[in-house]
């Protein structure tokens, strides 16, 4: 099966030479996925709001792509404020439930533009039966 590039959407991927999602074989890398709606290229200010489309991006991605949140075997989380995070794990946890992915949280000084206050990269090989 050749490498199969999914996009978002968002004018970014292109300026910037990147794919939301890889897919390669029985592995999805998806990347780069803030709290934008990619629909209306809106960013929510608050992070509750931002994680829920990060997630929302990242299904549809993963989907695209033949695969399912349950194929999610690693995140990585960068947020920008401490303070928020709390807030952030709820959603993670009412996403993730029993999925329970391999994670990493790292603080970060800040990402691309002030508004975006986190992003999530996710790690999925499909299941075989």
């Amino acid at each position: 099966m050749p490498r199969r590039l999914i996009s978002t959407g968002s004018p970014f991927e292109k300026i910037a030479g990147y794919s939301r999602a890889v897919i390669d074989g029985d592995f999805a890398f998806v990347a780069g996925t803030t709290g934008y709606d990619y629909t209306t290229m809106v960013i929510p200010a608050d992070v509750t709001s931002q994680a829920r489309n990060c997630f929302k991006s990242i299904e549809a991605a993963l989907k695209e792509g033949g695969f399912a949140m349950d194929d999610i075997v690693r995140a990585t989380y960068y947020i920008t404020d401490l303070a928020d995070a709390d807030a952030f794990f709820a959603v993670c946890g009412e996403v993730f439930g029993e999925i329970r992915p391999a994670t990493t949280l790292l603080v970060v000084a800040g990402l691309y533009k002030p508004e975006m206050k986190i992003e999530i990269e996710v790690t999925a090989k499909r299941r075989t039966a």
